[in-house]
C-alpha cells in the first residue's frame, strides 16, 4: 500500500475501521489550534469573567476536555483510545480567542482527531456562551499544529507568517 492509498476503505470501496491489533502501542501527542474571532468588547466581557453564562473558558477547557474522551462517539471510523492526558489553554487578544489543545496518550493509533475535536468543541463552547452578546463571532482556523509518535514520526506546521517570508 503506497502513502496516498485511502486506508478507511476495504478494497470494494466500503467504508472500514483501520485494524491497528498487531502494532505496538507508543507514546503519542498531537496539538491542535483554532480561534473565534469577536468583537474586542466581547474579548473584553471573557477576560474580565463578566459572561452572564459564566466563567467562558472555565466551560470550555472541560468541554474540550470531555470532547476529546469522547471522540470515537462522535468520529464514526476512530479508534476509542485511552486519553492520557489532555490540556487545554487559551489566549486572549483584542479580536480574537486562540484555543490549543493537547492530548497525550500511550496507544496503537494517534491522537491528532481527539485534539482537533477538543479544541472545535472549546471553541463551540465559547461560541455558545458568548452568542449573547455578540452575533458575529466565527470560530475558524482550526488545524493541526504538532503531532509525535507513531510510524510517521513527527509532524510540526509551520507558521503562516514563516511560510510566506520563505
Amino acid at each position: 500500500m503506497t502513502d496516498r492509498e485511502l486506508t478507511h476503505l476495504d478494497p470494494l470501496g466500503r467504508a472500514r475501521m483501520v485494524d491497528v491489533t498487531e502494532k505496538d502501542p507508543s507514546a503519542r501527542r498531537a496539538i491542535a489550534r483554532g480561534r473565534v474571532h469577536m468583537e474586542q468588547a466581547t474579548t473584553n466581557l471573557v477576560a474580565s469573567r463578566a459572561v452572564t453564562k459564566g466563567d467562558v473558558l472555565a466551560v470550555a477547557r472541560v468541554a474540550g476536555i470531555q470532547a476529546a474522551k469522547r471522540t470515537s462517539d462522535l468520529l464514526p471510523l476512530c479508534h476509542p483510545l485511552l486519553v492520557g492526558a489532555v490540556v487545554i489553554n487559551f489566549d486572549i487578544q483584542d479580536t480574537f480567542i486562540e484555543i490549543e489543545a493537547q492530548v497525550d496518550t500511550f496507544d496503537r493509533t494517534g491522537v491528532e482527531m481527539e485534539a482537533l475535536t477538543a479544541c472545535s468543541i472549546a471553541a463551540l463552547t465559547i461560541y455558545d456562551m458568548c452568542k449573547s452578546a455578540d452575533k458575529s463571532m466565527v470560530i475558524g482556523d482550526v488545524a493541526l499544529w504538532e503531532k509525535t509518535g507513531g510510524r510517521s514520526g513527527t509532524y510540526r506546521r509551520q507558521n503562516v507568517l514563516d511560510e510566506a517570508t520563505e
